[in-house]
């Protein structure tokens, strides 16, 4: 139930504006939007998460395949459950900068992941893509990942809409593990 508020600006300082929505906290995201944790410079001893995840078990790392070149991680902060990362093992911030091996790993792991994802949670579709640079929109600019984002009909719905909140159904060990055991050996 909503309790209404009042207008006296003595009751309202800290609170915000009263607008009737009920809010859903997460907090855990602050950590995101204030960029902790984010590479200072290029490698993992410069505080990379992407140098430094293979170096990690699979399951601590939640890391779903590895390859010769590039690996497949669960993102921390997904757009939608099953959100994935395909990222080369090599530094590198521009998708220029791949060579021809890694380019075609990382497309190959693109399309594994597809069909991995279809396999365990039935995707409708897919957002595909990276973006290169700050300007872009890339949360971790010095170091390339290509984002696989697995889509279903009517999986936007008022929460991110309105409350710019997704309700992931599983957690992400789980979702690692599940994902991890559909993954295709072969094409």
């Amino acid at each position: 139930m909503l309790h209404s508020m009042t207008t006296e600006p003595e009751q309202q300082i800290g609170v915000g504006s009263p607008d009737a929505f009920q809010r859903l906290w997460t907090p855990h995201r602050m950590a995101y939007i204030q960029g902790e944790n984010k590479p200072s410079g290029s490698g993992a001893e410069d505080g990379c998460p992407f140098c430094a995840i293979p170096s990690k078990s699979d399951e601590d790392g939640l890391v779903v395949a590895r390859g010769e070149r590039v690996y497949a991680v669960l993102n921390l902060y997904p757009y939608n459950g099953g959100h994935l990362m395909v990222v080369p093992f090599r530094h590198v911030a521009d998708y220029t900068e791949l060579d021809d091996a890694e380019t075609a790993e990382l497309g190959l792991f693109t399309k594994r992941a597809m069909t991995a994802l279809r396999t365990a949670s039935g995707a409708h579709g897919f957002n595909i893509g990276m973006n290169q640079g700050a300007v872009a929109g890339a949360g971790i600019a010095a170091h390339l990942h290509q984002h696989v984002v697995p889509r279903w009909g009517g999986d936007t719905n008022f929460m991110p809409v309105v409350g710019h909140t997704k309700v992931l159904p599983q957690l992400l060990a789980d979702t690692r593990t599940m994902l991890a055991a559909a993954w295709p050996v072969e094409d």
